[in-house]
C-alpha cells in the first residue's frame, strides 16, 4: 500500500501522474538543452594508484536498470528506518534538472532474481542544484522497514507526454556502516591549527577558512555546544555526487558561529605533500573511525555529543540550515 507521509519539504506527497507531468513540463518549458550540463566525470586513474578508488568501488554495490536514463546513487550507506535518499539523474542530453521527480521504493524478498513487492512508498524528490550549476541531485526521505535487497524507481516525464523510468537496485543494511543519527559522535583527535605550521597541512582546498580548524571533534564535544563536522577533500571532489561542501559550510559558519562550532576534516593526512599526485596521499584514520565509505560527509552534532543529522555526499544550504537550527533549538 502507498505510504502517505506529510510534513517536511523532503517528504512531499505524490500526486496523480497526469498532474505530476503537467507540473514538471510547465516548470521546464523555458529550459533549453544547452542548460543541461553533464556531471563532471572522475579522472581515469588506476585503483592501485588512487586512494579515492576505495570510495568509488564501494559505490558500485548498486545496479541501474534503464535503457534511456542513467542514475547515480548519492547515498549508498543505507540502513533500516527513515533515511535521506539522494540520486543523480541524467540522459543523453546531460543532467536532468526537473524541479521534482517521482520515486517509488520496492522490496525484493527473494533477491533481485525474484519478483519485487510494492511500491512500498512513493515520494516526490526535489532537485538541489549544486553551486556553480554543473551538478545536482534529487533528495527526499524514504523509510526502509527491513534489511535486504531494495530498489527505487525514478519516473521522468518527457515533452511528448510519455515517461522514462530508471530502477536503481541496492542493499539496505540493518544498520548503516557509518555513524548514524542517534549515535554518540566519536571523540576524534583530528589535527587543528595548533598542531601544524601552516593551514595547507590541514586541507587540500584553496579556500582557507581558519575557523574551520580551531577545534578537534573531541574538543568540540567538550565545549558542549552544537557543532558541524564535514569530511571532504575539496581538491579531489570529482564525481557526480560530490560538491563544494567545505565552501558552503564556511558560509554557514559566518551565519551561525555564535551558536555552533564548525570543523573541516580532510580525507587525507598530508594535503601539502600531495600536489596533485594522489599516489602520495595518506588517508586519514578518522574515516575508519566514523565508518565513512564515500567521498563527502557532513554531520550535525548536538550539545550533548549525539548526532542529530547525517548527510552523505553533497547537501545543500536548505538541508544543512534546517539541521543546524534544529540542533540550536534543542540546546
Amino acid at each position: 500500500m502507498l505510504a502517505q507521509k506529510p510534513g517536511k519539504l523532503t517528504r512531499m506527497r505524490t500526486v496523480g501522474f497526469a498532474a505530476f507531468t503537467v507540473l514538471l513540463l510547465a516548470a521546464t518549458a523555458c529550459s533549453s538543452s544547452k542548460d543541461l550540463a553533464s556531471p563532471t566525470a572522475p579522472t581515469a586513474t588506476s585503483p592501485a594508484e588512487d586512494p579515492l578508488a576505495r570510495f568509488e568501488e564501494n559505490q558500485h554495490g548498486w545496479t541501474v536498470v534503464s535503457e534511456e536514463l542513467d542514475a547515480v546513487l548519492a547515498t549508498p550507506d543505507l540502513g533500516v528506518g527513515e533515511q535521506r535518499f539522494a540520486l543523480v539523474l541524467s540522459d543523453s542530453q546531460g543532467l536532468i534538472k526537473f524541479p521534482v521527480v517521482e520515486l517509488a521504493s520496492y522490496r525484493y524478498t527473494d533477491g533481485f532474481e525474484g519478483s519485487r513487492e510494492g511500491p512500498v512508498e512513493t515520494m516526490l524528490a526535489r532537485f538541489e542544484l549544486f553551486p556553480f550549476g554543473t551538478r545536482g541531485i534529487y533528495v527526499t526521505e524514504l523509510d526502509f522497514d527491513s534489511p535486504g535487497d531494495w530498489s527505487v524507481e525514478a519516473t521522468v516525464p518527457r515533452t511528448d507526454g510519455t515517461a522514462e523510468t530508471a530502477e536503481l537496485r541496492f542493499e539496505v543494511l540493518q544498520e548503516p556502516k557509518s555513524v548514524a543519527v542517534g549515535d554518540p559522535a566519536p571523540p576524534s583527535k583530528n589535527r587543528t591549527l595548533s598542531d601544524v605550521s601552516d593551514i595547507s597541512e590541514l586541507t587540500t582546498g584553496s579556500h582557507h577558512d581558519v575557523e574551520l580548524y580551531r577545534y578537534s571533534v573531541e574538543q568540540a564535544i567538550e565545549r558542549q555546544r552544537p557543532f558541524l563536522v564535514v569530511f571532504a577533500s575539496p581538491a579531489f571532489c570529482t564525481n557526480a555526487v560530490c560538491g563544494p561542501q567545505v565552501e558552503l559550510v564556511s558560509e554557514l559558519r559566518e551565519q551561525y558561529a555564535a551558536d555552533v562550532d564548525f570543523i573541516h576534516v580532510d580525507l587525507f593526512e598530508n594535503p601539502h605533500e600531495i600536489q596533485g599526485d594522489l599516489s602520495r596521499a595518506i588517508e586519514t584514520s578518522l574515516l575508519e573511525e566514523w565508518g565513512l565509505i564515500s567521498q563527502e560527509w557532513t554531520y550535525v552534532i548536538g550539545a550533548d555529543g549525539i548526532v542529530t543529522a547525517r548527510f552523505e555526499n553533497f547537501a545543500g544550504a536548505g538541508e544543512l540550515t534546517e539541521a543546524i537550527e534544529s540542533a540550536i533549538d534543542a540546546t
